[in-house]
């Protein structure tokens, strides 16, 4: 089971790259992340973990399980008896970066309740895509030339 949301964001892909994997900064532009604290130094590569909390649910740590350098990457974690799995994916768009987000849930629970919150899942996800892309934005005017 998982839901799917892509969103064209008009910024290069390598900014939206560098942005994404910021993952500690997160919370200054989407409204879907409370907080994100690395656990582990360094740079954010597989195994990397993160404790991320999130408006309604239990602080869950996250470790990188694939990465695809400027391209993307996914993570897992486990609750309430189910596997998360997210995967953050850029592609070059003639117009800046396609940004796909990526979840499937695995687990008997996800099973019992998939139809109650595939939903709000995706709401989440576009909620996400959507803080990005005014991030992406905002940096983009910041750059521009004055006068």
């Amino acid at each position: 089971m998982f839901v799917e949301h892509t969103m064209l964001i008009h910024a290069s892909p390598e900014r939206v790259w560098a942005v994404t994997v910021d993952v500690e900064r997160w919370s200054e532009w989407t409204p879907t992340v409370t907080r994100v604290t690395r656990v582990d130094d360094g740079d954010f590569q597989v195994g990397s973990v993160a404790r991320i909390k999130q408006p309604g649910m239990r602080e869950c740590l996250w470790r990188v399980t694939e990465m695809r350098d400027g391209v993307g990457y996914t993570w897992e974690t486990r609750v309430f008896g189910m596997t998360m799995i997210a995967t953050h994916e850029i592609s070059v768009h003639a117009d800046g970066a396609m940004n796909t987000l990526r979840l499937t849930m695995r687990g008997v629970v996800s099973r019992l309740f998939w139809p109650m919150i595939r939903g709000k899942l995706h709401l989440t996800l576009s909620r996400e895509n959507a803080g990005l892309k005014a991030k992406m934005e905002e940096l983009g005017a910041l750059l521009q030339p004055v006068g």
